[in-house]
């Protein structure tokens, strides 16, 4: 393992896994809706972007290889890999005058304790792809050097690989007593988030280089802000605080101790497209391509869908955390009361003057 790989991560970091009602299978609507909204970004990126030619494939069968880093449970997962397949399909039969195309295979990669399990009983049997699980930390190397022609992160790169260890040290500056996110306000709190971020897309990015061919193509889909806006300002930080407020109240009233409330923070951190922008550029590794931002219909719903979404959504994404750190049943309340808040402080949060962004990036591999 190379300096700086991680080896792995929490368990909790895992989704919450399973079929049932609760689950981030039947509960991932808004990162579907993220898959749905760069469909067209892929297809334009892989039109423009990948020349198959010199990647080999006038003159040989080679299967052209996928990887979906990040992938959870599905089935957003099987979304974005058949969009990627069409659009690479189409820009063959464009290259080379529809000649026969040898086909494809998918690497599904995720931490080794989300639920395969109920992944591949999704994938259903067809002809269309060969598909293998990769578990393990996507912060390191986990398949042989140059094995793709396209790598694929939706949703994932803004989870961190740890809290950084001084916004929980009574002792340190950068302590975050009183919140459990990175809201911005503490320069100190944010220089630590920003400091770990950094460190993990560089070792991400470094892992990738290695397993990407030159000319090969990486999407990035990561929650983020606009530059110049704190986390606090955005809906998705007020959301944020107002669960940590849940939390609060429990150490009020004798549930919960301080010291277990001052010991958890959520390993998040939503960068600006500048911050991601000298992160690639310093890496050296790939060239930027293309970097938007995403335009989700969840904005464009109900008051009731969004609040839906939002409880429903964070149970399935963050009921491992509180579990592991709170309990069972300190992480259900907290739930019970974050759905009452949300909907008693909706107009509040729905209100704000900027939300977060959803960061499109197109990275090509340097041919070196």
């Amino acid at each position: 393992m190379a300096i700086g790989e991680i080896k792995e991560l929490p368990k909790s970091w895992a989704m919450l896994g399973g079929d049932g009602p609760e689950t981030y299978t039947l509960n991932s609507s808004y990162q579907k809706g993220v898959v749905d909204a760069s469909t067209e970004m892929v297809d334009d990126g892989i039109m423009e972007k990948l020349d198959l030619k010199s990647l080999g494939f006038e003159s040989t069968n080679d299967t052209f290889r996928i990887a979906d880093f990040g992938c959870s449970v599905g089935p957003n997962t099987f979304f974005a890999v058949e969009n990627i397949m069409k659009a690479v399909q189409h820009k063959h039969h464009a290259q080379f005058n529809n000649s026969p195309f040898s086909g494809f295979q998918v690497f599904f990669n995720d931490v080794t304790t989300n639920d395969f399990n109920t992944l591949f009983k999704a994938l259903h049997s067809n002809e269309k792809y060969f598909s293998a699980g990769v578990p393990g930390t996507f912060f390191g190397r986990l398949l042989p050097r140059s094995t793709l022609h396209f790598a694929h992160s939706s949703y994932c790169l803004h989870w961190l690989s740890k809290v950084p260890k001084e916004v929980l040290d009574s002792e340190s500056a950068a302590w975050n007593k009183g919140s459990i996110q990175c809201d911005g306000l503490k320069k100190e709190v944010t220089k630590a988030y920003s400091a770990q971020f950094q460190s993990d897309m560089n070792t991400f990015l470094k892992a990738r280089a290695q397993e990407i061919v030159g000319g090969g193509l990486m999407v990035i889909i990561t929650g983020g802000l606009p530059d110049g806006v704190l986390m606090s300002q955005a809906g998705i930080g007020m959301h944020y605080d107002l669960l940590g407020s849940c939390l609060i109240d429990m150490a009020e009233l004798g549930v919960i101790s301080e010291e277990k409330l001052d010991s958890f923070n959520l390993p998040l951190y939503y960068s600006s497209s500048k911050e991601i922008e000298e992160i690639i550029k310093a890496n050296g590794n790939f060239s930027i391509e293309r970097m938007d931002s995403l335009s989700h219909n969840i904005w464009k719903t109900s008051r009731e869908t969004k609040i839906k979404v939002s409880v429903t959504g964070g149970r399935a994404v963050f009921q491992g955390l509180l579990e592991d750190h709170f309990g069972r049943e300190v992480a259900e309340k907290t739930f019970e009361n974050f759905e009452t808040k949300l909907d008693e402080n909706f107009s509040i949060i729905d209100g704000a003057a900027h939300e977060h962004i959803d960061h499109f990036i197109l990275l090509k591999r340097n041919v070196n």
